[in-house]
């Protein structure tokens, strides 16, 4: 990444929208450099408004990594969900939408359905790394053109950094010349209490597979940082795993409470390197049928 800082000073907002599952976590964390969006094969994994932020020469990129559109059932997680898509869209310099290079679904059209007019839209088409044959992908682009004006069509591999860094100097002339908004080094405008409840979620997705529902979240109880003199810096955290049936309940601690503590393991280990910390994590199971159709549960687990 050059960081010729020579040029006016420009700073803006880009969303990153799509369906669930085509890469907008992986490309918010590779154009961030650094993971503040949790990944996981599947779907739903983001339910949150991520802001990530990136300065590059002159330019300060504010990237919004939104969850990705719900069609299929709506409860109040969704309905909290879509609200979160829907109100990023209004007031974005940019918008990336992410697609599979040569797919094109009903999902992803009504996520395209959703792009504001007079906001450029830049068409991402993502994991061109799985495409065999590179001939087919110009008549879908041209398919693509006939959708929607899209002001730039990007053919590439969120896990090319290549791919990344030439998306930067795409994306740049659509920001605003203004001065930035953050400091220089800031990487995202979440708590480390937010990135630690992510962090528990992500590992408790791909520990479990396919067997537990999405409607499984986490709840930081206690975030605390004590001073230590062996580790400079010591955090305690307690959180709970909210779950809606007991079979879940019992999925998720596993045989002789293997798999809760494996959980925990992987979480507080990615949470030491992310945080520069010595953590004590500490983590429960509770059962809260139906918290995902309770709009007001919905709200006090953080969802907007």
């Amino acid at each position: 990444m050059t960081d010729d800082a020579t040029g006016p000073m420009r700073c803006g907002m880009v969303a990153i929208v799509g369906k669930p599952n085509v890469g907008k976590s992986t490309l918010l964390n590779a154009l961030v450099g650094q993971k503040i969006s949790i990944t996981s094969r599947k779907a739903q994994t983001t339910r949150h408004r991520i802001t990530g932020i990136r300065t590059v020469g002159t330019s300060q990129f504010v990237f919004v990594d939104t969850p990705g559109f719900q069609t299929r059932h709506s409860s109040a997680l969704n309905r909290s969900l879509n609200k979160a898509v829907t109100g990023v869209l209004g007031d974005v310099d940019l918008v990336l939408f992410v697609v599979e290079a040569g797919n094109f679904t009903l999902g992803d059209a009504k996520v395209l359905a959703l792009l504001k007019p007079g906001i450029p839209a830049v068409l991402i088409a993502n994991k061109l790394d799985t495409v065999h044959r590179r001939g087919d992908i110009a008549p879908w682009l041209r398919d693509m053109q006939q959708r929607h004006e899209f002001a730039e069509f990007v053919p590439m591999s969120a896990k090319n950094p290549k791919d990344v860094e030439r998306l930067f100097a795409i994306c740049e002339k659509y920001l605003p010349e203004q001065p930035w908004w953050y400091g220089e080094d800031e990487l995202t405008d979440r708590s480390e209490k937010f990135l630690a409840s992510e962090i528990v979620r992500e590992k408790l997705f791909r520990l479990t597979g396919e067997e537990l529902p999405y409607t499984s979240t986490v709840v930081i109880e206690q975030f605390e940082e004590e001073p230590s003199p062996k580790h400079g810096r010591f955090v305690k955290i307690a959180g709970t795993i909210v779950v809606e049936r007991d079979s879940h309940k019992a999925m998720i601690i596993g045989e002789r409470g293997e798999r809760l503590k494996r959980i925990g393991t992987e979480a507080r280990n990615e949470l030491e390197k992310l945080m520069g910390a010595k953590v004590f994590l500490q983590l429960w199971v509770k059962v809260r049928s139906g918290w995902a159709d309770d709009e007001a549960r919905v709200k006090s687990f953080g969802y907007e």
